[in-house]
């Protein structure tokens, strides 16, 4: 009798936290959630933050969880953590790091070597306390190279647009609209429909007055019918 081969447990977790400080946590969510707002109508584009990726089967060891990443061709579920090979083979195409002051150069250099190998074509670290400096690097002959120059540069697969100006970083949707954190969409939200409020109103008022001034003009005709005036005489 053949014995049974092992399971190999794959964990949904790393046991490492989310986010080191608010502002790291504020950049991993406001990615995220743009970016699956702009995403939204496609079922077959999973997004998602601080998730485990595990690239071979059979081997629970090696793995990352980057703190946001795009997959395409991937169907947008649940998942306790994502399997390649579970996944048609798809590797995540869009790799976001945000960097926090316990990251080390020797760990964001195994992070580029396993997104480099397994097959991220684009991949970007944000610095918040820093946010006039940026690192792109896209895929080019099997590798992610730099991009020279950060600024200005549109994400091929997003269409995300990132600027450096002022000493700081500022990231633009496809649409053009800055992207937002949930406070900021929720204030803009309420402002709109605050507007939309006002602008009833104001619709509601200038109803009341057409309708005075039309039962004003019909009396107004009556009246003159009344004095044997025809009212729509020229």
């Amino acid at each position: 009798m053949t014995p049974a081969i092992p399971r190999v447990y794959y964990p949904d977790s790393d046991g490492q936290p989310i986010a080191d400080n608010t502002l790291q946590f504020d950049w991993i969510a406001m990615l995220k959630w743009n970016i699956e707002a702009y995403l939204r109508s496609r079922p077959d584009v999973f997004v998602t933050g601080d998730h485990l990726i595990y690239p071979v089967e059979g081997d629970p060891e090696t793995r990352q969880a980057p703190d946001v990443y795009v997959a395409f061709g991937a169907e947008k579920k649940y998942r306790g953590s994502y399997r390649v090979w579970e996944e048609k083979g798809i590797f995540p195409q869009v790799v976001f790091e945000v960097w926090s002051p316990n990251n080390r150069f020797e760990q964001m250099q195994k992070k580029l070597a396993f997104y480099e190998k397994f097959g991220a074509e684009e991949y970007y670290i944000v610095y918040p306390e820093h946010p006039s400096h940026l690192e792109i690097r896209v895929r080019s002959e099997g590798k992610l190279v730099e991009v020279a120059e950060p600024n200005g540069f549109v994400s091929p697969r997003l269409g995300l647009r990132f600027l450096l100006e002022r000493g700081s970083l500022t990231v633009y949707g496809p649409d053009g609209r800055q992207l937002k954190k949930p406070d900021e969409i929720a204030e803009q939200r309420d402002e709109a429909e605050e507007w939309l409020a006002r602008e009833r109103v104001r619709a509601e008022a200038e109803k009341q007055r057409a309708e005075v001034e039309k039962r004003r003009a019909d009396l107004l005709a009556a009246r003159l019918r009344q004095l044997g005036v025809d009212p729509d005489a020229p």
